[in-house]
C-alpha cells in the first residue's frame, strides 16, 4: 500500500513511541490487573445463564420479514424468551441493523419490555482495517467502530468487540488503535473486548498477550470453535477464561443426542468452569431451517444448564 512522506514520517514516530512497550507486553502471559476488575464488577447477576448470539439467527432474523419463520430485531428479545427460555443476547452490528438513536431506542425498549439483557457488540463490519499503516484507512476505520460504541453505550450494552483480522497486525498499530477504542469507550462506560478470531487462532496465549500489551480495561469473549486445531483450542481456552465476561459457545454440525464430532463441548466447558467463569455463555450455532435451529438451541442450552447443575453440586 503506497504512503506519501507525511504518512511514513508519522508512522516512524507513532510506532517509535509504543514499540518498545509493546514488544515487553507481548511476552507476558499473566492477566493484566484491569482486566480482572472488569470481570469482577461486571454481570455477576449472569452467572449460570444460558443465551444466543445473534449470528446464531442469520436468515431468520431480518430488517424485514418475508416469511412467517423470520423476525425482527424488535422481536428478538421476546421470541428468545417465549420459545427459547433464554434473555441473554450477544448482538452483532449486523444484526442490529441501524445505528440511527430512534431505531436504538426501539431496540433497547423491546429487549427491556421483554426482560432481556444485552451482553456484547460485535462490531463485524467488514473491510475495515484499523492495522492499516495508512493513516486515512486505520482512521477510517476507527471511526466507524466508534460510532459503533456509541451505539453500544446507548442500548446499554458493556461490551464491544472490533473483529480481528486473518493477516497478523502490526503490533505497534494494533496495540494503539485498542488503546485509542479503549479510551473512548471507557468514556461511554463501555468496556473493549477481545475474541480468538483471525490471526489469534493459532497462538493458545494470543489472548492474555494481547490484553497484556494493550494495558487498558480490557476483557476477552472466548469463542470455543475459533481454534486451528485441537491441540491448540484447550490450552487457548485456559488462557482465555480467567479475564472472560462472556463466551461464544460455538458448536457446528450436531447428531441428534448433541453429539459434536469436531470437538469436545463439555470439555470446553470444563475448561471454563475450572477457570473460574461462570458466564453467560452465548450459543453460536446456524441452521437454516428455524424449528430445526430452536431445537438445536435447546438442546445446547440443556446440555449447558446440566453440567452446571452437576458442578454446583459437587
Amino acid at each position: 500500500m503506497h504512503l506519501d512522506e507525511s504518512a511514513s514520517t508519522t508512522r516512524r514516530r507513532f510506532l517509535k513511541s509504543v514499540a518498545v512497550s509493546t514488544a515487553t507486553a507481548m511476552t507476558a502471559t499473566a492477566i493484566p490487573r484491569r482486566a480482572i476488575a472488569a470481570r469482577r464488577k461486571g454481570w455477576p447477576e449472569l452467572a449460570g445463564q444460558v443465551g444466543v448470539t445473534t449470528s446464531s439467527l442469520s436468515g431468520h432474523l431480518v430488517a424485514r420479514p418475508a416469511k412467517t419463520t423470520q423476525f425482527s430485531m424488535l422481536e428478538l428479545a421476546e421470541i428468545l424468551r417465549d420459545e427459547l427460555d433464554m434473555t441473554v443476547i450477544d448482538l452483532n452490528t449486523s444484526s442490529l441493523g441501524s445505528e440511527e438513536p430512534a431505531w436504538l431506542d426501539k431496540v433497547r425498549e423491546a429487549v427491556r419490555d421483554a426482560g432481556c439483557t444485552l451482553i456484547n457488540l460485535k462490531m463485524n463490519q467488514h473491510g475495515l482495517d484499523m492495522n492499516s499503516p495508512d493513516r486515512n484507512i486505520r482512521e477510517h476505520a476507527l471511526a466507524v467502530y466508534k460510532r459503533s460504541i456509541d451505539a453500544a453505550s446507548h442500548l446499554g450494552i458493556p461490551f464491544a468487540r472490533p473483529l480481528p483480522l486473518k493477516e497478523t497486525p502490526d503490533m505497534a498499530i494494533h496495540v494503539a488503535s485498542y488503546r485509542e477504542l479503549a479510551d473512548y469507550a471507557a468514556e461511554r462506560d463501555v468496556t473493549m473486548a477481545i475474541e480468538n478470531y483471525g490471526w489469534m487462532e493459532s497462538d493458545p496465549q494470543s489472548v492474555p498477550k494481547l490484553i497484556a500489551a494493550i494495558d487498558r480495561e480490557v476483557v476477552s469473549t472466548p469463542d470455543t470453535g475459533n481454534w486451528a486445531t485441537n491441540a491448540v483450542r484447550y490450552d487457548g481456552l485456559k488462557a482465555a477464561f480467567p479475564s472472560a465476561v462472556s463466551c461464544d459457545f460455538k458448536a457446528r454440525t450436531l447428531d441428534p443426542q448433541g453429539g459434536h464430532a469436531l470437538y469436545n463441548l463439555e470439555r470446553c466447558f470444563e475448561v471454563g468452569w475450572e477457570s473460574g467463569f461462570r458466564g453467560p455463555w452465548c450459543l453460536e450455532h446456524a441452521h437454516s431451517d428455524r424449528t430445526k435451529l430452536f431445537a438445536e438451541l435447546t438442546l445446547l442450552r440443556d446440555m449447558l444448564r446440566r453440567w452446571t447443575k452437576a458442578r454446583q453440586s459437587q
